[in-house]
């Protein structure tokens, strides 16, 4: 059953609003829009055939930053309107003690077979809080069929990619498409910025804005060159409104043909390969650039199930959540919306990777992702993201320099450690 739609309001409004969703044996908050809602509508209808129960889907704000601040307030005022929740990888120290042992529910092997890393991200205090339900890692699309065309194989580097995008891009636009850029990305300062800046520090020897011990070590050359670096894409082979790009927006340039490159994440792949698509068998995937004297990195990315301990059915609900991060759900989503499955069975799965070659070719890359530095800030977690991505706002809008802002943001996160970890 899916009637009910959480609008923007809610994130206001509060708890009280989901008053209406009591109707049903339970409700699940699990995707915003497009593909990713419809997915898990598809899942929760088969549990519910399976079953016999009723479950109400609701819509939250497609922002991470927005769709947090809602969740805490429900969970603060111990509501009991959302039952399970869509949670982001940096989410779980956050939002622990609102949340339930799923293996008290579930048993103590219910993480066997799943990505290990993502299960210790999970687990708080011994406390499962969450199943991982897909994982992601920043990956680069580029258009094959321009890339052939021009002679040039996919870029290694920053350099390469600056400079290929800039040749392609102005060679269509010369040909007739003065709307084609060379690279688009995800530059709102939003969380999803944070996600990009950390690529670009970290492959260039930058480190990860804080270290495993809780250190700040974003003041240094590499990670002011980074930044510098990426300020200089604005404008030439990047649109200036790059500034205000989500996902969606980057992704609806690149789909609609008009970039050489993006960053984005695995989802865009299906979408890009779908009817309709002015690049459908045009595209590429691969990993990340590095600069001379770094090596790629990708940001770790991926959302989990967590069930509210505040929910009258919480045993119930543990057994949606099993339902959905189990192998059957994984491999459906992987093969139909090309979501990274955190089951590594299914990584040499033949339909699988029929589906989604380039799950193959990059298992290392999503192996290997770089984490954002949630688990050593703790709770400080959204305020050292703010930093960082306000800070590379800054950069790129041409406000402050790349050692200007890493030199800033070492002092705004040393006072922030002192009080917060």
């Amino acid at each position: 059953m899916f009637k009910k739609s959480l609008i923007p309001t809610l994130v206001v409004a509060g708890a009280a609003s989901l008053s209406h969703a009591q109707a049903a044996d339970l409700t699940i908050s699990c995707g915003a829009v497009g593909a990713e809602l419809q997915l898990c509508q598809q899942g929760v209808e088969a549990w519910e055939e399976q079953t016999g129960h009723s479950v109400d889907v609701v819509s939250t704000p497609n922002s991470s930053t927005e769709r947090l601040s809602l969740y805490q307030q429900i969970l603060s005022a111990n509501s009991t309107d959302i039952d399970i929740m869509q949670i982001d990888v940096v989410w779980p120290g956050l939002l622990a003690n609102h949340l339930l042992d799923l293996r008290e529910v579930l048993g103590e092997d219910v993480g066997e077979g799943h990505f290990s890393a993502i299960i210790e991200n999970n687990t708080i205090d011994g406390r499962l809080v969450a199943m991982p339900w897909f994982t992601d890692a920043g990956v680069l699309y580029y258009r094959a069929d321009l890339l052939e065309q021009y002679g040039h194989e996919p870029p290694q580097t920053w350099e390469e990619l600056t400079e290929i995008a800039r040749e392609i891009q102005n060679a269509e636009r010369e040909a007739g498409n003065d709307r084609m850029h060379g690279f688009v990305f995800q530059g709102r300062a939003y969380e999803g910025l944070t996600c990009n800046a950390l690529e670009w520090v970290a492959s260039h020897g930058g480190g990860t804005i804080v270290d495993a011990d809780g250190e700040v070590t974003i003041d240094n050359p590499q990670a002011a060159a980074a930044l510098d670096r990426a300020a200089t894409w604005i404008g030439d082979i990047a649109p200036d409104g790059v500034l205000n790009y989500t996902e969606e927006e980057a992704r609806g340039v690149f789909q609609g043909g008009n970039a050489v490159f993006m960053r984005n994440w695995p989802y865009a792949w299906a979408l890009a390969q779908s009817d309709g698509s002015e690049v459908r068998g045009k595209v590429g995937v691969t990993q990340l650039p590095h600069s001379g004297e770094g090596s790629s990195a990708a940001t770790l990315g991926g959302w989990n199930l967590a069930v509210s301990k505040y929910s009258e059915n919480a045993e119930l609900a543990a057994e949606l959540v099993a339902f959905l991060a189990g192998e059957q759900e994984q491999k459906r989503r992987a093969i139909e919306g090309a979501y990274n499955p955190t089951l590594e069975s299914l990584y040499q799965d033949e339909e699988v990777l029929e589906a989604v070659p380039f799950f193959g070719e990059l298992y290392d890359t999503f192996v290997n992702a770089v984490a954002r530095p949630s688990a050593p800030t703790g709770d400080a977690y959204g305020r050292v993201s703010n930093a960082f991505f306000s800070a590379t706002h800054d950069v790129l809008s041409g406000n402050r320099s790349g050692e200007q802002a890493v030199s800033d943001l070492d002092r705004e996160l040393a006072r922030l450690k002192r009080r917060n970890w």
